[in-house]
Formats: C-alpha cells, sequence, structure tokens
C-alpha cells in the first residue's frame, strides 16, 4: 500500500510540475479597425510593436499603455527588432519598402523602397548586421545592410515565404508556404545553402527555434506543428495544432512551443528533450488571435484580435471574404502562466 501511495505522489508531482496553466490574463486596447498581422517584443525597453492597417502602435508593457503610433506604414506585416543599433525595421506591403524608426524615440530614420512585391516578414540577424524581408508576390528576400540601411541584395527563394528565425550563428531559416518547405540561408554568403521538405506539413507558416537543441518549430495550415532538426533538415515530431495558426513562439525557459491558432487557442508543445515532444495543454483565447510575440523577460505571450460581424458574400471580385471587424473592438490579449511554480 505505501508503495502504491508514494507512486500516486511521484505521478501527481510530475503531472504539476508540466502544467503551466496559461490563460488570458488581460486584454490591452489597440485604437483602429484595421486587420493586422505580427506583433514584436523589444525587450531592452519593454515595449511591444503592433502591425495594425496602416501604421504601428506600440505598447509600453511595464504600464500597458499604448505610447505612440507610427504611422506612413502601409500594408504594414513585419517588425524586427534591432537593438543594438537602436532600430526598428516595418514591413510595409502595399507601398513595396521598410521603414525604419528610433526604437527609443520612434520617429522615421528612412523609409527605404524595395524591388520586391509585397514585403511581409521581416528578420534582423545581428551576427550579420543585416535584415531579411521576405516578400510574398515576388517570392524572394530583400536584403538591407542594417547599419547603412541600404539594399545589397535580392535572394530568389522559389516560393512564397514566410516567417524566418536566425541560429545566431550565420544561419537563417525561412519557411516557404506553397512548396512545404524550410530554406536555410547563408547570413554572410546571402545564398539559399539548404532546402527541406517538412511533410506532411502543408503551407507553413510560423517559425520558432530552440538555440540550444538545435530544432525548428514549424507550425503549418493543416494543423500541425512540425519539429526539424536546423542541422539536417529531418523531421523529427509531428504534432497535432489548432486551426488557423500564423505563429510559433519558444520559451527557452521553460522549453516550451506555442502555436498561436486563429479558431481562438494555443498550443501549447513541451519539450522534454531533442528527440522527445508532447502536446502539454490548449489555452483559450479569442477567435482571430492567429499571431504570436513572446516576452522573455517575462515570460508572458502577446497576440492581437479583435471582434467579428458578419461576412459579406462572395463576389467575382472577393471570392473568400473575410468577416467584418466590429469597430472599437482592437486588443492585444495577454496570455500569462497563471501557475505559481
Amino acid at each position: 500500500m505505501k508503495k502504491i501511495i508514494l507512486s500516486l505522489i511521484i505521478i501527481a508531482y510530475i503531472s504539476n510540475s508540466y502544467s503551466q496553466e496559461y490563460k488570458v490574463s488581460k486584454k490591452i486596447k489597440i485604437t483602429g479597425n484595421e486587420g493586422w498581422d505580427y506583433l514584436a517584443v523589444d525587450e531592452v525597453n519593454q515595449h511591444l510593436f503592433v502591425s495594425h492597417g496602416s501604421v504601428v502602435n506600440v505598447v509600453d508593457l511595464i504600464s500597458e499603455k499604448v505610447i505612440a503610433t507610427i504611422a506612413d506604414t502601409k500594408g504594414v506585416h513585419g517588425i524586427a527588432i534591432a537593438n543594438d543599433l537602436n532600430k526598428a525595421f516595418i514591413t510595409d506591403g502595399k507601398d513595396n519598402s521598410v521603414t525604419i524608426v528610433d526604437l527609443k524615440t520612434f520617429e522615421l530614420i528612412e523609409k527605404v523602397a524595395i524591388e520586391g512585391q509585397k514585403p511581409d516578414a521581416v528578420l534582423y540577424d545581428q551576427f550579420s548586421k543585416k535584415v531579411f524581408a521576405y516578400n510574398a508576390n515576388s517570392n524572394d528576400a530583400t536584403v538591407l545592410d542594417a547599419i547603412t540601411n541600404k539594399v545589397i541584395k535580392t535572394i530568389p527563394l522559389g516560393g512564397k515565404p514566410e516567417f524566418s528565425v536566425t541560429n545566431t550563428k550565420g544561419l537563417i531559416y525561412v519557411n516557404i508556404e506553397d512548396k512545404n518547405e524550410i530554406k536555410t540561408i547563408d547570413a554572410s554568403k546571402l545564398e539559399v545553402i539548404a532546402t527541406w521538405s517538412i511533410a506532411p506539413g502543408d503551407e507553413p507558416s510560423g517559425l520558432a527555434i530552440d538555440l540550444d537543441s538545435n530544432r525548428l518549430f514549424s507550425v503549418c495550415g493543416n494543423k500541425l506543428m512540425i519539429v526539424v532538426d536546423a542541422s539536417n533538415g529531418k523531421v523529427i515530431k509531428t504534432l497535432p495544432i489548432g486551426d488557423g495558426c500564423d505563429g510559433v513562439a519558444f520559451d527557452a525557459k521553460k522549453k516550451l512551443a506555442f502555436s498561436s491558432n486563429g479558431e481562438g487557442t494555443i498550443t501549447v508543445v513541451k519539450e522534454q528533450n531533442a528527440n522527445k515532444f508532447s502536446v502539454l495543454e490548449t489555452v483559450k483565447t479569442q477567435k482571430g488571435a492567429r499571431t504570436i510575440a513572446l516576452n522573455k523577460t517575462k515570460g508572458d505571450l502577446y497576440l492581437t484580435t479583435a471582434d467579428f460581424g458578419s461576412k459579406s458574400k462572395p463576389s467575382t471580385e472577393n471570392p473568400n471574404p473575410r468577416a467584418s471587424i466590429i469597430p472599437d473592438s482592437s486588443v492585444v490579449l495577454v496570455v500569462a502562466n497563471s501557475s505559481k511554480k
């Protein structure tokens, strides 16, 4: 009997140690009624940059108030933070440009026109001091010198690029959505050096990396997270996630990957070691919260969404209409670990 009781105690302890109990802890109101895409955390200044239609809202994460609005970012998609250069690089999808602003004053430094069509995701690689803007319509990456702000090369990618990460040692990884691939870019040579299939993953969007285990986490439109060995492209694990994902974040301290699913959930995946992964829990968020950013300092997660009205009827001009956004309902969800452990 004592052995049975001891076993139950051990099982309960292990279960509790893995129970993270993430939940929406608050909502930060954001002014504006347009759509959204990526968010980015400035860890040094504790600011959150939120793409929002034709502007970027900046939220102070201490006061949890909007403190600035960066204008003239038409069709904004991505924001890359370069703390060592005191710059943020913002992709403007509707006028094919990259807006560069001061991280402290939020004032415009320069707006750089690029040849790439519809820049979307963007990455700053501190190792090479380069910025990679990924162009959805021209299937390539525009590379800027982050110090001079000059375009130095366009890298053809042979497919539609989505999110990207760096290994901080000279290699860049990017999801290719319409080819179900991850491509590896050499940040010094500025060329693609590897292409890996992530089957059975289909339509990969968000991408995250564990720098310690050298594992990539690619979330896909067919409700799968694909874990990939970043050294050789081998698929290590396939895990179920929610519907409508567009982002993933990795918490290196807790060894957790978070898939943000537009259906209104976050799928939390635990990395037990470099080859063992499991779904830990599903967190309820809000419909439309499909992109995600992690505050590495505080451990909180941020997702943008709004309330939705009805959809218009399909037409020739708009065969797949989206539901309308209810005015003045845009928010940033703050998702926190409520566990005391």
